[in-house]
């Protein structure tokens, strides 16, 4: 397994996805990546629309939560699907943690995207974040 990286594995009624990567804000993307392959093949995804994404949360784990359920809300309300993702920085604060990220794609078009599993919303079961071995290692379920 070389960093970075993402695998989806075998959950009873969801998708358990593990992401990895160099950095914190590598494994974020690589987790975003994961998210949207369970939706498309991410290949095939333009990057018309650039969506900025400034989020925050009380601990990481609330921040990955909130932050891939931003990205979401994007794929619910406007039919967007997002093949590039880029978390420029994380930082802590006194009251937690902020990401600034940016995300690339366009609304899923049905001749060009594969349409694979709706991923309706992200939860915190079997989420944990951590640095193993200089590879930050992060494991979440999203529910379909």
């Amino acid at each position: 397994m070389g960093c970075p990286g993402f695998k989806h594995e075998e959950h009873t009624a969801d998708v358990l996805i593990e992401a990895w990567g160099r950095t914190l804000e590598e494994a974020f993307e690589q987790s975003a990546l994961a998210v949207y392959e369970v939706i498309t093949d991410t290949s095939k995804v333009k990057p018309k629309t650039r969506i900025d994404l400034g989020v925050e949360g009380f601990d990481l784990e609330n921040l990955l939560y909130r932050w891939v359920e931003e990205m979401l809300l994007y794929t619910d309300a406007d039919g967007m699907v997002f093949g590039m993702f880029r978390v420029c920085r994380i930082e802590k604060g006194d009251e937690g943690y902020r990401i600034v990220s940016s995300a690339w794609g366009e609304r899923f078009d049905p001749e060009r995207h594969e349409h694979r599993t709706i991923v309706k919303a992200m939860t915190y079961a079997q989420m944990s974040i951590g640095e193993v071995d200089g590879c930050w290692r992060i494991t979440f379920v999203v529910d379909i």
